[in-house]
């Protein structure tokens, strides 16, 4: 079964579901989507073809009902997914059938399942749609899918958060509005902490997809500045750089350049990015990623090259990473002599696969045969911009220019006007390059040596060919023109330099053609093309043959169109309203008399053969009515078909119209709802809020009396501690001091008993005394010569060191002095440490000379003390022996 029978069964299969959603309608729907899936959807819906757009439009609007089986569902997104292989597929998806909301709406009705298949299929469907797209706000079900993204990421499972969190990086980024919504949300700090901590994650691609949110929520904001300050950002650099070089996924390759690129467009950044230590070795092997069949990872380098173009400090080290490889390729047998290995090897691959990718085909590759060309402009230019031009520079301008020269061949008119509009813009980045080139006296002779004159007249008769608007596709005219000035311009600069080039552009010039290309430029809005038009205009002005009136009149055309260019959208929008008939009935009649015209024509060449040659001039108005009749129904034609296309578009809208409305008054009918029921939970709550006030009032007279009256009870309760703790204190110490009687009345008795036998040995602790006292003196005198001693030291010790700091000081002027300084300094070394050794010495003996002094002090006291309790005793003693007679106390004596 071919594409066009499966599709007409499957719109057919769709509308019968959707009258009877039975069981055997769905078991032949699922059926026919697994027949499409298994045939070539590839470009189906870039095709332009009726067909697959209204089955897509009905699948979409199936899948949008929350009343479709699960199943059927899956198999749809499948179908999707598939028709969705390049980026017009994408953009006709987003922009005509609505699909992220759709898919959204799916999500929000799954929420309550993430682990599903079914979720997961429509978050990678959805991540596909988003990448590169920004996400309004008020689009429907954004704010539910927001919500159910976050909560998912939150919650830590594996098994969707890659995709959650890829989907969230394309709903951030550059989208200031979700930003917006996101940073208002309450739960958005500890989301913010969930992030931070998958930093850590094991899987590269989350960590890639976390910095990525980090970057589009919180880069100008505190937490950024601590993420992406001086310290980490060389971290984010060597671990994306890491990706680009050794990635295998390209999903995670394109994120972490998007992540570059992002981070590149903060001034911070970029600094950091320009003084990272390991760039060059970094950009080097990035280059050799391009040695990689892979358009797409070819594609995003050539991006993440082009941002750091942008950064004006790494221009000069991506000119001299690019230029080396193929200057070494030229220079081989050179570098081999000079000791060149396998490293020049490497860069000059990587220069020719920078080559290769420049002249990749147009269907397929072309973004990255654009992107080659623009990074060469742009480095070139700032190459050639220098004082002086390098060798390596122009070894590989003279590599450089056979590929450029065979871009500009092959340009065929009679090719699809999108082949021709992917070579026309290509023509102009080429011929853009070829003009840097010749910016430099050095570089513009060696195109001037590879340029010929009969190789631009062979691409300008191309141009001109394909510069005339045919239909409504004035944007290929505008492209042919603008390759076609930018050719003009190559010829203009070189026209000195190369044989014939100069005749050959004056011819041009005044070839009627070119006038509608130069009347483009002078009415564009764009300051380039008005500039390289104003120049031609100058060189072509004093030829002879030059069509001045024609491009007058051309641009007074232009003019006119633009003055009226509201008014005609105006008419069109009258236009689709008109009626299907009468357009039928407009193109007929028409197509009528054009028929009667030339049936009248042919009657009259038949009788009139012979007729003079003054009516041949008649014949001549006829062709012209003839041919403006048939421009005419040409129109009505193009009307024709473009009123059925609108009413296609006009049943889908109102079908859309209708489903979104219904949505709408059924939120409506819900949020009026909650409204009242808020209302009314208010006026509770606030009659509530009364009662609790008034309540309050009383509580806070009851708590401040009660304040006061538990301030006097403190003062009480302090007044009875104070006065309960002196009643203690006055009880202990009258026990202590009867305590203390009784034992004075028994310590008399053996005081007097220990009186004479401490008068004897007062005695001799008078004389041990004496010796003390002395040792005493004789150990302070040698404390004191060690101090000194140790005074001396540290003064000397002290001294060693300024000269030691100032002979370092001068290890820097003279090497020779620096090793006698070093010599000298093991000397003093020896000697400080013997000094330290004989300090620590004499303070240990100070400390324990000290340490004997206090013993002897203590042992002094004591026996001081002793004395002072046997005087007191002899005068007691004394004092109880006093009533008695003299001739008595000899005797007791």
């Amino acid at each position: 079964m071919d594409m066009t029978t499966c599709l007409k069964s499957l719109l057919l299969a769709v509308q019968q579901y959707r009258d009877g959603r039975t069981a055997q309608k769905g078991a032949q729907l699922q059926k026919l989507l697994v027949e499409v899936s298994s045939l070539k959807c590839d470009k189906l819906l870039s095709s332009g073809q009726v067909m697959p757009r209204e089955c897509v439009r009905a699948l979409v609007e199936l899948t949008g009902n929350p009343n479709t089986n699960p199943t059927l569902t899956s198999s749809i997104l499948s179908l999707l997914a598939q028709l969705a292989c390049d980026d017009d597929a994408l953009e006709i998806l987003n922009s005509r059938y609505n699909l992220t909301s759709t898919l959204a709406s799916v999500v929000h009705c799954h929420s309550a399942t993430p682990e599903e298949p079914l979720v997961l299929q429509c978050l990678q469907l959805l991540q596909r749609l988003t990448y590169n797209t920004r996400v309004f706000q008020s689009t429907n079900y954004i704010h539910e899918l927001v919500a159910f993204l976050m909560t998912t990421i939150q919650s830590r499972n594996d098994d969707i958060i890659v995709p959650c969190l890829g989907l969230m990086v394309n709903l951030c980024r550059d989208n200031h509005s979700v930003q917006r919504h996101i940073k208002t949300l309450d739960h958005v700090k500890p989301f913010y902490r969930t992030l931070i901590e998958f930093l850590a994650h094991n899987s590269l691609t989350v960590v890639v997809f976390t910095l990525s949110i980090l970057a589009s929520l919180t880069l100008n904001e505190k937490v950024g500045e601590k993420l992406f300050d001086a310290k980490n950002i060389h971290q984010t650099f060597q671990l994306v750089f890491n990706i680009i070089v050794n990635g295998d996924g390209t999903q995670t390759r394109k994120y972490s350049v998007d992540l570059l690129v992002d981070l590149l467009k903060n001034p911070k950044i970029a600094e950091y990015l320009a003084k990272y230590q390991h760039l060059s070795a970094c950009v080097s092997k990035i280059l050799g990623v391009l040695q990689s069949k892979d358009p797409d990872s070819a594609a995003k380098v050539l991006e993440l090259l082009l941002a750091m173009c942008s950064v004006s400090g790494l221009r000069p080290l991506l000119c001299e990473v690019v230029f080396r490889p193929v200057a070494g390729l030229k220079l081989g047998a050179a570098g081999r002599r000079r000791g060149g290995g396998a490293d020049d090897g490497r860069k000059a691959e990587s220069g020719l696969a920078l080559l290769q990718w420049l002249s990749s085909p147009v269907e397929g590759a072309e973004s990255c045969s654009l992107q080659a060309l623009q990074l060469l402009s742009e480095l070139l230019e700032e190459a050639l911009g220098a004082e002086c031009v390098s060798e390596s520079v122009l070894s590989f301008v003279e590599v450089l220019l056979p590929v450029l020269l065979e871009l500009l061949r092959g340009l065929d008119p009679t090719q699809g006007d999108a082949h021709l509009r992917k070579l026309c813009h290509r023509i102009a980045h080429v011929t853009s390059l070829l003009l840097v080139l010749c910016t430099e006296d050095s570089t513009r002779s060696l195109v001037s040596g590879q340029v010929s004159a009969p190789l631009c007249l062979s691409q300008v008769e191309a141009l001109m060919s394909c510069c005339h608007p045919s239909g409504s596709d004035n944007d290929l005219s505008q492209l042919c023109a603008d390759a076609l000035l930018k050719t003009l311009e190559l010829m203009s600069k070189l026209r000195q330099q190369v044989k014939d080039m100069e005749t050959s552009f004056y011819r041009v010039l005044q070839d009627q053609r070119v006038v509608t290309p130069l009347s483009l430029a002078l009415t564009s809005q764009h300051r380039e093309r008005v500039q390289t038009g104003l120049s031609l205009l100058m060189e072509a002005t004093p030829l002879p043959d030059f069509p001045s009136l024609v491009l007058g009149e051309s641009l007074a055309a232009n003019n006119a169109y633009r003055q009226r260019e509201p008014e005609l959208s105006v008419k069109r929008v009258a236009v689709q309203e008109v009626p299907p008939s009468s357009i039928l009935d407009c193109s007929s009649g028409s197509s009528r008399s054009v028929h009667s015209l030339v049936d009248r024509m042919q009657n009259g060449f038949e009788l009139q053969e012979h007729v003079k040659d003054s009516h041949v001039f008649q014949i001549d108005v006829y062709e012209q009515k003839l041919a403006a009749f048939a421009s005419k129904e040409s129109r009505l034609q193009d009307l024709l078909e473009a009123k059925a296309l609108a009413l296609s578009q006009a049943d889908r809208l109102i079908t859309q119209y209708v489903f979104e409305r219904a949505q709408a008054e059924a939120e409506a009918c819900k949020l009026s709802g909650l409204l009242k029921e808020a209302e009314r939970r208010r006026e509770d709550l606030q009659a509530e809020l009364g009662g609790q006030a008034l309540e309050a009032e009383l509580a806070r007279a009851d708590i401040e009396q009660l304040v006061r009256h538990n301030g006097r009870l403190q003062l009480d309760s302090e007044q009875h501690q104070s006065l309960k703790g002196a009643y203690n204190a006055l009880l202990n110490r009258f026990n202590d001091s009867e305590q203390l009687l009784k034992e004075l009345q028994a310590s008399h008795v053996s005081l007097t008993k220990q009186s004479d036998a401490l008068r004897k040995n007062h005695e001799a602790l008078q004389l041990q005394h004496d010796k003390t006292a002395s040792s005493l003196q004789e150990r302070e005198e040698e404390v004191r010569s060690l101090r000194s001693d140790l005074q001396q030291k540290n003064g000397d010790i002290a001294g060693l060191r300024v000269a030691l700091r100032a002979e370092e000081e001068k290890l820097q002027e003279k090497d020779q002095e620096r090793r006698d300084l070093e010599e000298t300094g093991d000397v003093l070394r020896k000697e400080l440490n013997k000094t330290e050794q004989a300090r620590k010495d004499a303070s240990i003996k100070a400390s324990s000379l000290e340490l004997q002094k206090s013993q002897l002090e203590v042992k002094l006291k004591q026996k001081e003390d002793e004395l002072s309790k046997h005087s007191s005793m002899i005068a007691m003693i004394h004092s109880l022996s006093s009533g008695r007679t003299k001739s008595d106390v000899n005797l007791s004596l």
